[in-house]
């Protein structure tokens, strides 16, 4: 049985840690898969049950060389925070430590100048060697992770990784240097080793910092949640932590209040303002039978409302878990900066260790010499800073997707949506409200008004199609009788057809009557075609096998559809608009929003096929779909994109959720998509090009033409800033503004 573990991992800081963890579970029978989130140190684990159990797992990772424990949800994102704020502060202290033992060794490394015994005094000059030896230990002591997560990753899961690189430069520099000291000839080294390991560790330190502040949209997300709630219990009013509310609890909510939890509103009415997660500034008023969402805030009035979700199962959490599993999933550019790496440090290895043998054997340098250029080219060719340019890029875009209630599944669609050309978008509930009003009623052959529309919309009491809503509402409204049908069936693309009291009902489509053989008349036609010239859904009514009239619903398209619209072309996109409607109503709903491709009388199991079409034709296509009836356009689509409904926005169809159902955000995810892509494609320049410059001026290429060598230690702080550089790059997107004003 498969079971899924939550767990926090010390030390997993980097792409490279998460290779070491993921390595040492693969090797476990009864392991099903996990996802991986290094900046903040959190594993979600699959197991079989049977098989594997929480201990193994946590001793397996504590091979690879980090600690792994097991955390409840909620408890989980306590323990990240301080996790994150040890972290920074262990490397803090181990900076300082470092810096300030690794100071006097400058002192010590140049005692053979003349000025330096006013500062060492002359008796302390024999011991130079042992005082180097015991200021430069403490330094590799306090820093020994670094050597043991090297030393497991190279000699138990025989994969090096940037530790492995650091284990043997700076152990080769101590080690030798600590034979000096004992007898042997040569000279001393304690200087590189402590300072690049301040310099890495300060670089660790900063990374920290920086990467701490790229999951910034994690920490508001959960920082939004309300502590308590004031609910109803034994008729009185009592305030209670928020894990123990309970659906079907009634929430009393004052002004000023945040809402604790999602519900529907059962008295009172407020304005509410939900921008903290849907991203939309203006407050929405809430009456009875409206939806509120948990960690909104209301405004003046005051109302009660009745807890449908709670938990794990509101808006929120849903929100918050749609990010985590975004930042922690990986982009397909990402599996080329793994391949590289995959094969970066044994190269470096072989690169360090042939700059050795050439200086030392074939160019006949002292062994010194050859020692610097082999511990230099190990320290500036850490891959911090080439696995670090994707993940961190990602989840800044992830994270200010969350901020403008656009959610990105993963990190494959946030990085797919840059290469669209085309935006499919459905009609009803898309570009148009998808709240249609009843408009017209015409009758034919005789048959009275009020008989045509209450046997209409007494077939359509069992229809959840928003057109029948539509009908059914605009019956009572007239306070018209209506009857239960008691037979219904729904023909999708066609209409309905249902057994009210002795009548046999049909309402739909011209093609529904001429299945049924009902002939369409010129009367009917003309009737039609007007009504669609106006934008509006007309829809044929046969009563016992005669044509009994048309009745016609209006939907009124949502706002800011033309101006987003009107953006995508502006920046290169086609706009398709696919609909079951008939031609002319689809027609007039396009040119209402700028739309030139119209796909109209499309059955829903043949909307999959439309963006077929559109994809062999070499489009790059979107969707965008309610997220429930378009599933397979949705599904086929290279993206797709479903628009939001309330708190079920998580379970939508699509790789991408508006969570509200405003169209320019469609634009927003497009434009941040290509935002995140241009960051990682300057990352990873920065990181590629960094590597291949420093790595051929460590292992002496100047020196053979200038007479430059690089110093270990200012490799060291290369490398850390280089890392420092890559993170604060993707920390600089946080300014990202979106491309459409009023957002």
């Amino acid at each position: 049985m498969a079971k899924e573990l939550k767990l926090h991992v010390s030390g997993m800081d980097s792409p490279h840690c998460v290779m070491m963890v993921k390595s040492a579970l693969e090797k476990l029978d009864g392991y099903k898969g996990g996802t991986f989130d290094f900046g903040i140190e959190k594993a979600l684990v699959t197991i079989d049950e049977s098989k594997l159990n929480y201990e193994q797992v946590a001793e397996a990772i504590k091979r690879a060389g980090y600690e792994a424990e097991l955390m409840e949800e909620n408890a989980l994102r306590d323990a990240e925070k301080e996790a994150r704020e040890k972290e920074i502060a262990d490397y803090m202290k181990r900076f300082w430590i470092s810096a300030a033992l690794s100071l006097p060794l400058l002192v010590l490394f140049f005692g053979h100048l003349e000025w330096i015994p006013v500062l060492l005094p002359e008796a302390l000059m024999p011991y130079n060697a042992w005082l180097q030896f015991f200021l430069a230990t403490p330094v590799m002591w306090v820093n020994r992770t670094i050597f043991q997560r090297g030393f497991r990753a190279m000699f138990y899961n025989r994969n090096p990784t940037m530790d492995s690189l650091i284990l043997i430069g700076v152990g080769a520099a101590y080690v030798y240097s600590a034979a000096v000291t004992l007898g042997f000839e040569g000279e001393l080294y304690y200087e590189v080793g402590t300072f690049v390991l301040t310099f890495i560790v300060m670089g660790k330190w900063l990374e920290a910092k920086a990467r701490g502040r790229t999951s910034e949209a994690i920490k508001k997300l959960i920082g939004l949640q309300a502590k308590t709630a004031r609910v109803v219990r034994g008729g009185k009013v009592l305030e209670v932590p928020i894990d123990t509310v309970q659906v079907g609890d009634i929430v009393v909510i004052r002004p000023g209040d945040k809402i604790p939890v999602d519900g529907i509103v059962l008295e009172g009415e407020s304005a509410v303002d939900e921008s903290m997660v849907t991203g939309e500034s203006m407050p929405v008023m809430k009456r009875k039978g409206d939806e509120v969402v948990g960690a909104t805030i209301n405004k003046h009035g005051s109302f009660r409302f009745k807890a449908t979700k709670v938990g794990s199962q509101t808006l929120l959490a849903q929100i918050i878990k749609l990010v985590e599993n975004a930042q922690a999933s990986k982009a397909p550019i990402q599996e080329l900066v793994d391949k590289v790496s995959a094969v970066f440090v044994p190269v470096v290895m072989g690169i360090a260790v042939l700059s050795f043998v050439y200086w030392y054997w074939m160019a006949g340098m002292e062994f010194n010499f050859a020692l610097t250029s082999f511990v230099t080219v190990l320290v500036i060719a850490c891959p911090c800073a080439l696995g670090l340019a994707t993940p961190t890029a990602i989840m800044v875009g992830t994270g200010l997707g969350a901020q403008n209630g656009i959610l990105f599944k993963n990190a494959a669609a946030l990085q797919k949506m840059q290469k669209l050309d085309t935006v499919v978008f459905d009609k009803t509930g898309t570009l148009t409200k998808g709240e249609p009003e009843l408009t017209d009623v015409k009758t034919l052959n005789g048959f009275e008004e009020k008989e045509v529309l209450a046997l209409a919309a007494s077939a359509e009491t069992d229809s959840e199609h928003p057109l029948a809503e539509a009908i059914v509402e605009g019956a009572t409204k007239r306070r018209l009788k209506l009857s239960k049908p008691s037979q219904f069936k729904a023909i999708p693309g066609f209409g309905i057809k249902a057994q009210v009291k002795s009548k046999r009902v049909l309402v739909g489509s011209r093609r529904l009557m001429q299945k049924n053989k009902i002939q369409v008349g010129k009367e009917a036609e003309e009737a039609l075609q007007q009504l669609e010239k106006q934008g509006k859904t007309a829809m044929l009514v046969g009563i016992d096998g005669k044509l009994a009239g048309v009745v016609a619903v209006a939907d009124t398209v949502k706002e800011y559809a033309r101006e987003a619209v009107a953006e995508l072309q502006k920046q290169g996109l086609q706009t398709v608009m696919i609909t079951g409607d008939n031609p002319r109503t689809a027609e007039a709903i396009a040119k209402q929003v700028g739309i030139q491709k119209v796909l109209a009388q499309v059955l829903p199991e043949d909307k999959e096929k439309e963006v077929k079409k559109l994809q062999r034709t070499g489009r790059v296509v979107a969707m965008v779909g309610d997220g429930i009836n378009d599933a397979p356009a949705l599904a086929q689509a290279d993206v797709g994109i479903a628009i939001g409904s309330g708190t079920d926005v998580a379970i939508e169809t699509g790789e991408v959720v508006l969570v509200k159902e405003d169209l320019r955000d469609v634009v927003t995810a497009i434009d941040l998509s290509r935002y995140t892509i241009k960051k990682i494609k300057e990352n990873l320049f920065w990181a590629f090009v960094y590597n291949v410059v420093g790595i051929p001026v460590a292992a002496g290429v100047l020196y053979a033409i200038n007479g430059f060598l690089l110093n270990p230690a200012i490799a060291g702080l290369a490398m850390a800033m280089s890392s420092v550089s890559v993170t604060a790059n993707a920390g600089l997107m946080k300014f990202y503004k979106p491309p459409l004003s009023g957002k």
